[in-house]
């Protein structure tokens, strides 16, 4: 059963470290991406710059095992918890979200 809604097109995808709950990336699926993600057990994605499908880790090894998946109250976004091999981020940092803007004190 499909419940995630792809009627708008690409779906947002927030992707957790399984061990600590650390946010390591945002990216985006489409319906192939998805269905390619539940058939490997490993995260794919679609690229907006290239425009392609992609799987995390392909040339770099840094692989996201699939633990579990969720959909938002509206079937519109993802949240994947996945067994993080090296660093998420293409920087070489553990996760994409390293810039602070703001912190209050």
């Amino acid at each position: 059963m499909n419940i995630v809604d792809f009627s708008k097109g690409l779906v947002p995808t927030i992707i957790l470290d399984d061990q600590n709950g650390e946010v390591l990336m945002l990216a985006y699926m489409n319906q192939e991406s998805y269905q390619k993600t539940l058939e490997t057990g490993y995260t794919w994605f679609f690229s907006r710059s290239r425009n392609q499908l992609w799987n995390k880790g392909e040339t770099s090894g840094h692989t996201q095992k699939v633990r579990k998946i969720w959909t938002d109250c509206d079937n519109d976004t993802l949240l994947i918890r996945v067994i993080q091999t090296g660093p998420a981020c293409h920087t070489g940092k553990k996760s994409c979200f390293f810039n602070l803007i703001k912190e209050e004190s």
